[in-house]
């Protein structure tokens, strides 16, 4: 136990948490969230009780969250949870941790879809490929469902929800489950697929969209950004694997979305729309292998630091 054997209030613990974390860029929001999630109680409450005494029990759960997260884990594999888009989502090390700046996609996708409908309405197929947690879909869908985007109920989109990882599809469909009303859960479907692989060899397309988040990051930066002790899965970060799943030699990030994006194409009704994440640093050659692959009205998107993050087109 790293805290010593006394009673502590929550700011004497807030105190000592932050020495402790003094190597993390965010030692007192680490120490807050620890805090939320270890008493059961919003950020308001810890900051008008600071002077309450913890329990020995809540001591010894916040020392221990606090030894795990001195090794490098992240707060949210260490709480089990990440807010994204406003829900909370469960994550844990067979998935990518999401990111705010993936809220990008969900909000640029989710434009398309509402201009599309206001057009033509109708029943809207998506996919999400490579779906991690499931927070670019569910996050559609709740969007799409929940605002006022106009889209009727009985015309809530079909998901396809698709991962090569059969652990990570079963953080999504958790999270589907804790997240989704009835009505949209049956709209969802889960597939364990290496791609389009088990998605049926379409002659003509399925998809009015597919959305994707897929692996990015060159293999020589994913070896570098995991030495941190992060422990995010290096499948949905490194972009240089090939189809076998082995080193394609390239280092730029690339090699899954050179599969990835012609094979989307097939799966796209004329007229459909890919839209990808992908980093700031190969996303305009992102926007080229499109192209290449016949995707027109090409556009990138910049994400909440004003880099570009987002790079779509249209079959």
């Amino acid at each position: 136990m790293i805290f010593p054997k006394q009673t502590m209030t929550i700011q004497q613990f807030k105190q000592t948490a932050i020495e402790k974390l003094s190597s993390s860029p965010s030692p007192a929001l680490d120490a807050d969230v620890m805090l939320q999630w270890i008493l059961q109680k919003d950020k308001t409450f810890i900051l008008f009780n600071r002077e309450l005494e913890l329990t020995e029990e809540q001591e010894e759960k916040l020392s221990a969250a606090v030894e795990k997260r001195m090794t490098g884990l992240p707060v949210a594999y260490i709480t089990g949870t990440k807010e994204f888009f406003g829900y909370d989502f469960h994550v844990s090390t067979d998935v990518l941790i999401p990111k705010p700046d993936t809220e990008v996609l969900v909000e640029n996708a989710a434009y398309w879809i509402i201009d599309e409908y206001s057009m033509q309405p109708g029943i809207f197929n998506v996919c999400d490929m490579c779906t991690g947690s499931g927070c670019v879909g569910i996050s559609l869908m709740k969007f799409l469902s929940e605002s006022d985007s106009t889209i009727a109920r009985e015309h809530l989109p079909g998901f396809t929800m698709c991962d090569i990882s059969s652990a990570a599809l079963a953080v999504a469909k958790g999270n589907a489950d804790r997240l989704l009303s009835e009505v949209q859960r049956q709209k969802f479907n889960f597939v364990q697929t290496n791609l389009f692989d088990n998605l049926g060899h379409a002659k003509a397309g399925i998809y009015d969209i597919i959305v994707s988040n897929p692996p990015y990051v060159p293999a020589s930066e994913t070896t570098e950004l995991l030495k941190d002790g992060r422990s995010e899965p290096r499948l949905a970060l490194d972009g240089d694997v090939t189809l076998e799943g082995k080193s394609s030699g390239t280092n730029d990030g690339l090699a899954l979305i050179r599969n990835l994006i012609p094979q989307a194409y097939r799966f796209l009704i004329s007229g459909g729309m890919l839209i990808l994440e992908t980093g700031e640093y190969n996303a305009e050659e992102t926007e080229k292998i499109m192209q290449e692959n016949g995707f027109k009205d090409t556009k990138l998107y910049y994400d909440l630091e004003g880099q570009l993050r987002n790079v779509s087109g249209i079959k």
